[in-house]
């Protein structure tokens, strides 16, 4: 008789003996966690391991420590111009900068997408090309647990935040020794929650990609293509149609100068870049009343003094709520697509 041909195995060993552990030992041990944990534990484990995520935690922590270098040498200038009361020390470290260097929260608004897309762009393609897609839907789990796992790295950005700013604030209250007061902390903090929702939406829409396309690089390169458009050619097409519109706003009247910036600004907003950077903007420079263009007599009668937190959060509530919406969106559309989602060998 001849010998059976060997074949080669569809999956790996380790993801065999991690899907056949998912259920196992449950009704001896009874704090043996639920599938969702087993699988958010094994996406942070395979995320913190990748040379992607490492390079690009290495190239934030870089820009880091080179922003707040620019923003304490910019800081003097800053308090030589401004008065004791509206000087906010630590909210300055993020947004002053010098010529050279854009301040940190403009350097994250760059690359916070990239680091969405590196984590998502091969969620769920690259476990089908590997063959470990199946017998991992093959044992007791529901599908959305699947797919709700591939968002656990965002817990690995959150803590990845966290550390940043809190690191930025640690050396600089010893430099200085100034201590940082709760309404800056609060709205540090708040800074980093709608960063948090900035990468969230980005990594929803790579791990879209991966869902649609069968090719990890076809989906990186359309999660890619998306963060060029948005970043860079979204806002030169909005000018040049406003310019083929309207025409040269030169000769408007200050009503019709008005009218055109508040049309060219609501296009702008169709990009999740300028919904963060308006927010980030409003919440770390509490001057700010208004997102818009304002007139003489909309601003006539005015208190020069800094808006509240709750004021703030009011003025940008608009481009939070087009944030999340717009993340919610996309998650619904990976939810629908990998629902349906016909998987073969």
């Amino acid at each position: 008789m001849k010998k059976a041909e060997q074949k080669a195995p569809l999956f790996d060993v380790g993801t065999l003996f991690m899907t056949r552990n998912i259920w196992r030992g449950s009704d001896s041990d009874p704090r043996t966690k639920a599938p969702i944990f087993t699988l958010v534990s094994k996406e942070i484990r395979t995320a913190i391991r990748s040379w992607k995520f490492i390079i690009l935690v290495a190239l934030i922590t870089l820009i880091f420590i080179g922003s707040t270098y620019v923003s304490l040498l910019a800081i003097a200038k800053f308090r030589e111009a401004t008065s004791n009361e509206n000087f906010h020390l630590y909210l300055k470290l993020f947004t002053a900068s010098e010529q050279s260097i854009p301040p940190f929260y403009v350097f994250l608004n760059f690359l916070a997408p990239l680091l969405g897309i590196a984590l998502g762009f091969d969620a769920i393609n690259a476990e089908r090309n590997n063959g470990t897609l199946i017998p991992l839907l093959s044992q007791p789990i529901y599908r959305d647990n699947v797919l709700l796992s591939k968002f656990g790295p965002l817990s690995v950005i959150t803590v990845l935040f966290l550390s940043i700013t809190l690191l930025m604030l640690g050396t600089v209250m010893l430099l200085t020794g100034v201590a940082v007061s709760p309404a800056e902390f609060i709205r540090i903090l708040l800074f980093v929650l709608v960063s948090i929702v900035y990468v969230g939406f980005w990594l929803s829409l790579s791990i879209l990609c991966s869902i649609i396309f069968s090719q990890p690089s076809t989906s990186a390169m359309a999660g890619i293509g998306f963060w060029l458009f948005f970043s860079v050619f979204y806002p030169m097409l909005v000018s040049l149609l406003m310019s083929f519109l309207v025409g040269n706003p030169a000769n408007f009247s200050e009503q019709q100068y008005f009218h055109y910036a508040d049309i060219a600004l609501n296009l702008s907003r169709i990009s999740p870049s300028q919904l963060y950077n308006d927010a980030t903007a409003a919440l770390l420079t509490p001057s700010i009343r208004s997102l818009g263009p304002m007139s003489l007599q909309q601003s006539f009668g005015a208190l020069p003094t800094d808006l509240t937190i709750g004021n703030s959060l009011a003025v940008i509530f608009p481009q939070l709520s087009g944030l999340m919406a717009s993340t919610v969106v996309l998650f619904a559309g990976c939810y629908f697509l990998f629902m349906r989602k016909e998987v073969r060998v």
